[in-house]
């Protein structure tokens, strides 16, 4: 067997690029006592990764320089000196960017057989839905009939939210960034409107179309001038989770923008910042709803899957550029 890695080479002053990273030929470890060997099966890619890049403290520690790449992924038990786990049986939890690493199971998460797709341990059973689920319903707190505005709407986070919304009796309006993600939010996804903001010239004006009752809850996974035009169209007591800020990780200094708080102070706004392990204990409770969903067909697993170990690099950098559509993730 052979052994691969992928090294966090540099950290990038804006965008990442492949310079970033190198894939190194890796040994295939040697287990010892209570230890078990896994072969990586799937790599979820996320933009929160590109935060870890950067030298500063956060809610996560950052990637140090010369060592492997590491986020969440789906692997295999092919070999088993631990009792808990049998050869065959797959977890999941923050893993090495490797195909082969070796693992006394801390923080790893047995997936039960036959549940549902492997994959969707990364998406929708997985940080991804959990994100989703947590903000929208702990802190959106939706009601029957309000309107539910989603940024980033066809991302892995973005569509989850609208499906959780729809079923929640919500009008669901999402905001993408291509013509073809718009149809497929309104067609396949049943959203009520959804706004290309890279090809309109007054989204304030779109935005008011399609939310002619305003905004109840504005869930952001962009920031920057996308959510600085969705104040003007909140509501009184709106709710707005802070789930991301895309639009503003690989800027070297933050622009100047709008200053809300007068919409904050007047409309009485909600807008909470939020990380999903504050969420942890509710976890099983969430995964078990969000796995009844998919079974009903409420909750749809969107995925685009690249092949190939050392293809990581690059669907991670597809995420900055609009490549996805639902989660992006690597099979190996």
């Amino acid at each position: 067997m052979k052994n691969k890695s992928i090294i966090f080479t540099k950290r990038p002053k804006d965008f990442p690029t492949n310079e970033n990273f190198s894939v190194q030929d890796d040994i295939v470890p040697v287990l010892n006592d209570n230890q078990i060997l896994l072969k990586t099966v799937y790599v979820s890619v996320d933009p929160y990764l590109r935060g870890r890049m950067n030298n500063v403290k956060s809610y996560i520690p950052p990637f140090e320089v010369g060592e492997p790449m590491k986020s969440t992924i789906v692997a295999e038990v092919i070999e088993s000196k631990n009792k808990n786990y049998s050869v065959g049986s797959h977890l999941y939890g923050m893993l090495d960017w490797k195909i082969f690493q070796v693992s006394d199971g801390t923080g790893l998460f047995p997936i039960p057989k036959d549940l549902a797709p492997l994959s969707s341990y990364l998406g929708v059973l997985g940080v991804t839905g959990l994100t989703a689920y947590f903000g929208l319903l702990e802190i959106g707190k939706p009601k029957e009939n309000e309107t539910l505005l989603v940024s980033g709407a066809a991302g892995a986070v973005g569509i989850t939210v609208s499906q959780i919304g729809k079923i929640k009796g919500c009008r669901v309006v999402g905001i993408a960034g291509s013509d073809e993600k718009v149809d497929r939010l309104k067609n396949k996804f049943g959203l009520d409107a959804a706004i290309n903001y890279k090809n309109n010239k007054n989204l304030l004006n779109e935005l008011k179309t399609a939310c002619p009752n305003g905004v109840d809850v504005y869930f952001d996974n962009v920031g920057g001038e996308v959510s600085d035009t969705v104040f003007y169209l909140t509501n009184n007591f709106c709710r707005i989770p802070v789930c991301g800020a895309i639009s503003q990780y690989n800027q070297p200094t933050l622009p100047v923008g709008p200053r809300n708080n007068p919409f904050i102070i007047s409309r009485r706004i909600k807008m909470q910042g939020f990380i999903v392990f504050d969420y942890s204990d509710k976890y099983l409770e969430a995964q078990m709803q969000l796995a009844s969903w998919m079974k009903e067909g409420k909750v749809t697993l969107e995925e685009t899957i690249i092949e190939g170990f050392e293809n990581i690099p690059d669907a991670f950098l597809g995420l900055f550029n609009g490549k996805n559509f639902g989660k992006m993730i690597v099979k190996i």
